[in-house]
């Protein structure tokens, strides 16, 4: 236990005297503890989220601190789990009570009493966010730290105050954010720890997926998701919640032909994504791009491994996972189902010397992704060779002037067909009907082709030739 160390500078902000006399005034003990405090002993940025535990009633003592304040403040409440929230401008402050926790086996949802100081810390999932510093006047600034969160700091180790098996059964979701804390700072997980989630793995069942995707997602968010996302291979956690990812995994042979092992070679695309961007479902779209690979895998004796409408195959599976995952299923999967569908076209592209037409037709899918689709084919590009590096890397350069070349003169992103719906029904007096259709489509692929511009003359122009024979073909 680390004793006698004091850290005044921690909370000189007038927020945290404002809550210590508050708590005074309710006559009970309080601290600041969590993140916030391990944050500063890591002499990281400050945390703007920062907890406070009252050996009383957190709601109490949330609603006299936003009494005290100079300016009004809202004060949620969350009557469930006893805790509430204050927001202010530049932080969001949260309250609760001092408690013990008990569990039974087969539920995630804790049986919750009154309890001291001691018991909160206890039930807290590491050491290094046990640390806790008092806002009393009797030892203002002092450390309380009875797992040594300050020596596994210093140590860059992640550890459970108590048993781990505990520690984990109790709330299985401790397991993942294990993980996602000794990938956030780079520390190891201490081996009991380590070898107790492995134990613990298939506990994640009694987890709602809403609660596992949001720390699998604050993983993807690092700055080096694969940390993360091998320690989740690892110990088998993966396994429990993404069985997709995990079939990636691995290296078949035959007639002395490798294929290269396409969950490693995810993880790396991932990475290399996220040194280009922060935007979660670009790094979704990296995350899935070869997901369709193992329905497709298939060995040639002439050709060897092929993978051939994985990108198609893949697509299809994007709504699925995101169903099951408890993901949004809206514009970003729509997003991501999109960039997993043209991931190979960019690279493809030059096997058919960038034609027009093709730069055309993906400019056309991509729209305002197109960017993004660049991106993701870059970080696509993980071999070792040099040589083949290089090549593919000046491929792509060569795409992209392309791309910026035949936007400027057609204006294909986005586009609509010139000629609408409205107007071939009142050239060709006709209703709505699939000749309608046809004929849109015509002028569409027109377009893409090059045989005319996307300009309104060419289009109306093709429609009053093409069109009669596309309605003569449907009435016959």
């Amino acid at each position: 236990m680390t004793e006698n160390l004091f850290y005044p500078e921690a909370i000189e902000q007038p927020v945290f005297k404002l809550i210590s006399r508050a708590a005074k005034q309710l006559d009970k003990p309080v601290y600041v503890i969590g993140g916030y405090v391990r944050d500063f002993l890591l002499q990281q940025k400050k945390a703007k989220d920062i907890d406070f535990v009252i050996v009383g009633n957190g709601i109490e003592l949330a609603r006299k601190v936003a009494e005290m304040m100079p300016e009004k403040h809202q004060v949620n409440i969350y009557k469930n789990f006893g805790t509430a929230m204050l927001k202010t401008d530049e932080m969001i402050l949260e309250f609760v009570g001092a408690r013990k926790e008990s569990y039974h086996k087969d539920s995630r949802n804790p049986v919750v009493e009154n309890g001291t100081m001691t018991d909160d810390q206890n039930r807290r999932d590491f050491t290094i966010n046990a640390l806790a510093i008092s806002l009393n006047d009797e030892d203002w600034g002092k450390l309380i730290d009875p797992f040594n969160g300050l020596e596994d700091l210093k140590m860059q180790i992640i550890r459970t105050p108590l048993d781990p098996d505990i520690t984990f059964s109790d709330d299985p979701l401790r397991m993942i954010r294990a993980i996602r804390f000794a990938s956030q700072l780079q520390f190891k997980i201490h081996p009991e720890t380590l070898a107790s989630i492995k134990r613990n793995k298939n506990r994640l069942n009694i987890l709602s997926k809403e609660r596992i995707i949001d720390e699998f997602n604050k993983i993807m968010s690092h700055d080096k998701p694969s940390v993360g996302l091998k320690l989740l291979f690892e110990t088998g956690l993966l396994h429990e919640f993404f069985p997709e990812l995990v079939k990636l995994q691995g290296v078949e042979e035959n007639e002395g032909k490798l294929h290269k092992d396409n969950f490693y070679h995810t993880l790396e695309v991932l990475d290399n994504i996220s040194r280009e961007t922060d935007n979660l479902w670009l790094r979704w779209a990296a995350l899935l791009h070869d997901i369709g690979k193992p329905a497709t895998k298939r060995y040639h004796d002439k050709n060897g491994w092929s993978f051939h409408g994985h990108e198609f195959i893949g697509s299809k599976m994007v709504p699925k996972i995101f169903k099951r995952l408890k993901l949004p299923l809206g514009q970003n999967m729509h997003y991501v189902q999109k960039l997993v569908l043209l991931s190979s076209r960019p690279l493809a592209l030059i096997e058919d010397n960038v034609t027009d037409s093709a730069i055309r037709r993906l400019l056309f899918e991509a729209g305002d992704d197109i960017e993004d689709l660049m991106l993701l084919c870059e970080a696509d590009i993980t071999t070792k060779n040099k040589k083949k590096y290089e090549k593919y890397r000046q491929n792509l350069k060569l795409v992209r002037q392309k791309l910026i070349e035949i936007e400027e003169r057609d204006k294909i992103r986005n586009f609509q067909p010139p000629v609408s719906g409205e107007e071939i029904m009142a050239y060709f007096n006709l209703k709505p009907s699939r000749e309608v259709g046809l004929i849109k489509e015509a002028i569409k692929e027109a377009i893409l082709e090059g045989t005319i511009s996307n300009d309104y003359e060419e289009a109306a122009t093709y429609m009053k030739k093409i069109g009669p024979k596309i309605i003569f073909d449907n009435d016959t």
